[in-house]
């Protein structure tokens, strides 16, 4: 029902949602994430700045490896664009630059449920979960990224992490060598929009 689909709202099911979520997944009943990116790369890196803004989204489900497990999906979608110049030197006036796109998938990844490791933001979350792999999928612009091997070979760590009020709020992607070679290697920020102990819709809403 629409009713247990979270937007952005402190509610009691989203306070108890980490603390159920690997019993749900247990059970084989999907937890779904869903949320944006938001955030700039370094200026050391290749053509940077680059601007970043994207949709994502995470599936947990559980299966049987030896003992009950919880393995997630991620997927997001990306455009980046960086700056023109002037005088040699960067001009934000002439923002859109060099713009283009990146799909990018780190699949069939079991979760680890602890932020070990996780980025450090102020304020301080105090709740999460990560998962760690290789990306399946790389692109650029729909075809494989020119940065990446074939098949992809960087390491990708997606930290879900929150506090007191909204246990689930905010997303943190980082990246191993080579895709850090475009996006740099520091955490790249997004937030968590919506967060559902059932499978959703195409209107967002849920199948049940």
């Amino acid at each position: 029902m629409k009713s247990r689909i979270l937007a952005s709202a402190v509610c009691a099911p989203l306070l108890l949602l980490l603390s159920g979520m690997s019993a749900l997944a247990q059970k084989g009943k999907p937890v779904h994430f869903t949320g944006l990116i938001n955030d700039y790369s370094p200026a050391t890196v290749k053509g940077g700045p680059w601007e970043m803004h994207g949709q994502w989204k995470m599936d947990l489900h559980s299966e049987w490896r030896g003992e009950a497990t919880t393995i997630a999906d991620f997927s997001a979608d990306m455009t980046m664009s960086g700056y023109g110049t002037t005088a040699g030197a960067l001009d934000a006036t002439k923002g859109g630059q060099n713009a283009h796109t990146h799909h990018i998938k780190l699949t069939n990844q079991t979760v680890t449920w602890n932020m070990d490791g996780c980025p450090v933001v102020s304020p301080a979350t105090t709740v999460g979960f990560q998962i760690n792999g290789t990306v399946s999928l790389m692109t650029g612009n729909g075809s494989n990224a020119l940065f990446e091997t074939s098949p992809p070979s960087s390491m990708l760590q997606v930290c879900i992490t929150g506090g007191d009020d909204v246990t689930a709020s905010n997303i943190s992607l980082v990246f191993g060598a080579p895709a850090a070679t475009h996006f740099g290697s520091q955490a790249i920020h997004g937030v968590v929009r919506t967060a559902s102990a059932e499978p959703l819709g195409k209107d967002g809403g849920s199948l049940r």
